[in-house]
């Protein structure tokens, strides 16, 4: 039986939030409570090392979180953003502390959580890989006997002589991973850090870890790739605002999350007495289940109408909208003057198909409307149904956006045309 190599005992790690000073109506009343506002904190904090004693400016990160890692094991963390996984990572990586709890570790850590961290950026790569290797432990001879292995894995081999503050972040990520995976740790913690490498090299990564577990060491994966997670770990972990809503095998613990992402169902049913011409049904076809859709592929939409009478220049028109905010990004539509959808009593199915659907990650939802004339009669609007989420998993890219900065990538090509000196 393999023996634990992590033990994690009632951890709780426990923030105070900042506060903002009261504003008062007068300018005597502002000069009080600027005063005063010192004092007030300094209340709050000696409230907080009571037990039970809390205010609205306490936020828990994690809470009384219990599990155990076993040698060999491949441990994916998974859940939303704010979930906890990140302070658990630091927690474990020994950079915080955490306010309450026992953690029991056997062997040394080597982790990868943020871009550039554990390295010094007035120092080459170079001298940051034997810095590194230091820190770990090791002799000088037994990084040197995994130099070249880094370096080459890395990719950055032109560049190791040159200080790391000149490095890409997609460079920095590469060495970094390199120095980690290579020096031996018994633990090697890897957070979403790797998403800011290209394709080729995710890849790369992903077939370093499965050697690592391979040779009896542990690894703890941070990622919002399920494909990744799932090919990679063995058991999982998902964490639900800072408390553990799952811990065991990888695929109940996929399906598990996957299904706490979206709630509601891919399709609209109207289950009313149907008195005029209407849609009677919506399904959503995403390009993966429960309701993901992978960034590029084809979305198809079925739209069932019924027509108790003649139908009467019928038209049929979606919008794609941002969920949470009702932003619409998105709109089609089927008239029919270009395209009769008919005028017979009885069932239509009408097949929307989006070949390539190029939103940006995130979450949406749609809006359809039916009308007859020009919208001039039976004007039915359904609002926030169908909602589904894009990702971008195993997308090749080299840059670096973040959430909100767009909502739509087209398809483009670049043309090179050398210019030369006259």
């Amino acid at each position: 039986m393999k023996k634990s190599i992590i033990k994690v005992q009632d951890l709780s790690k426990r923030y105070r939030l900042g506060l903002k000073e009261k504003q008062a109506e007068t300018l005597a009343g502002q000069i009080v409570n600027i005063l005063k506002f010192p004092f007030e904190n300094l209340k709050r904090l000696r409230k907080m090392n009571r037990f039970g004693a809390e205010d609205e400016s306490v936020f828990w990160a994690l809470k009384d979180v219990n599990f155990e890692v076993k040698q060999g094991e491949v441990l994916g963390i998974i859940g939303k953003n704010g979930a906890g996984k990140s302070t658990l990572l630091k927690i474990l990586s020994q950079i915080s502390e955490p306010t309450s709890g026992r953690i029991e570790i056997h062997g040394r850590v080597a982790s990868l959580l943020e871009v550039g961290t554990g390295f010094h950026p007035e120092l080459s790569g170079r001298d940051n890989i034997y810095m590194n290797g230091t820190i770990l432990g090791m002799t000088k001879k037994e990084i040197d006997t995994k130099l070249d292995e880094i370096i080459d894995f890395s990719g950055v081999e032109k560049f190791i002589d040159t200080p790391v503050k000149f490095y890409s972040s997609g460079m920095k990520v590469r060495l970094g991973f390199s120095v980690a995976a290579h020096l031996e740790p018994e633990i090697l913690i890897i957070d979403e850090v790797l998403a800011v490498g290209d394709y080729e090299f995710q890849k790369k990564c992903l077939g370093k870890m499965e050697d690592v577990a391979g040779q009896g060491r542990t690894v703890i994966f941070v990622s919002h790739n399920m494909e990744a997670v799932s090919e990679l770990c063995t058991n999982v972990l998902l964490l639900k605002n800072g408390i553990i809503d799952f811990n065991g095998s990888c695929s109940q613990g996929i399906s598990h999350y996957l299904n706490d992402s979206v709630k509601t169902q891919p399709f609209y049913f109207e289950d009313k007495e149907i008195k005029t011409n209407q849609i009677v049904s919506i399904y959503v076809e995403t390009s993966l289940p429960n309701q993901v859709h992978k960034f590029g592929e084809r979305l198809k939409i079925r739209v069932q109408l019924k027509a108790i009478k003649k139908l009467e220049k019928a038209n049929v028109a979606f919008q794609i909208k941002e969920s949470g905010s009702g932003k619409a990004i998105m709109y089609g539509w089927l008239h029919d003057r270009e395209n009769p959808i008919g005028s017979d009593i009885g069932f239509y199915e009408l097949i929307c198909e989006i070949p390539k659907l190029r939103l940006y990650k995130g979450h949406y939802d749609f809006t359809f409307h039916f009308s007859e004339m020009s919208g001039k009669k039976n004007n039915q609007k359904i609002d926030n149904i169908c909602p589904f989420e894009v990702s971008m998993v195993g997308i090749p890219h080299q840059f670096e956006w973040t959430d909100n900065n767009c909502v739509y990538i087209d398809d483009f090509k670049w043309e090179l045309n050398n210019v030369h000196d006259k």
